[in-house]
């Protein structure tokens, strides 16, 4: 589609609505509305913090099972602060864990420490699960940027890799320097930082162009 769509609402079945509504109040969520058409009809919305995207739940707007609702994604920045946030609330909150084999959950965080790959687990009172996600860098084509905004990250791309290959140039033989920027650049848009894609640049020149230290 050539137009803007973006998800707005997400709906999730609950039994008793104000205990639903004081749940989601509690968490810090802004209340957008609370409306009611007689006595079969209530519409509460509320929007987590900084979200672009709300929860609604009410009497006759869904006629999903409550608590039927799991793997709803919240996207935090540091999962240990958020833990830390619902449980100074009163939520109960799981560890943290990540994924493995077939999916299975497994307790601690992602060994290697990517974004994307650890998690913690809650629910509200009727059972409807969320995650929260730990996302400290999106990975490529996951942000919707218009062109100014795209050739501005990558001019700050550009001017960080020249930063960290300076370091390079100074104790290496003479080499091309878009092969590292390459291999600098590609690791950055994998989520590394930028010590690791220096070392994984550095290691690409080593291993693959044989490009010697002086």
């Amino acid at each position: 589609m050539a137009i803007d769509v973006k998800l707005e609402v997400v709906t999730v079945p609950v039994s008793d609505v104000d205990r639903a509504k004081n749940f989601y109040q509690n968490l810090g969520w802004r209340l957008d509305a609370d409306i009611a058409r007689g006595d079969d009809f209530r519409v509460v919305q509320l929007t987590p913090t900084h979200s672009a995207c709300s929860v609604a739940f009410g009497k006759g707007v869904t006629t999903g099972e409550p608590g039927s609702v799991k793997r709803l994604l919240l996207a935090v920045s540091d999962i240990d602060a958020a833990r830390e946030d619902l449980l100074a609330l009163g939520v109960g909150v799981s560890g943290p864990f990540h994924l493995a084999g077939a999916g299975e959950r497994a307790p601690g965080r992602d060994p290697e420490g990517r974004s994307y790959q650890t998690y913690a687990a809650f629910s509200d009172p009727d059972g409807n699960e969320w995650l929260l996600q730990e996302i400290t860098s999106r990975l490529p084509g996951r942000v919707w940027e218009d062109q100014a905004t795209d050739v501005a990250a990558r001019a700050g791309l550009l001017h960080e890799t020249a930063d960290h290959h300076n370091a390079y140039e100074k104790t290496h033989a003479a080499h091309n320097w878009w092969d590292w920027y390459a291999a600098y650049m590609g690791a950055r848009q994998q989520g590394s930082t930028p010590d690791e894609a220096s070392e994984a640049a550095g290691r690409y020149m080593d291993e693959v162009l044989h490009i010697a230290a002086l």
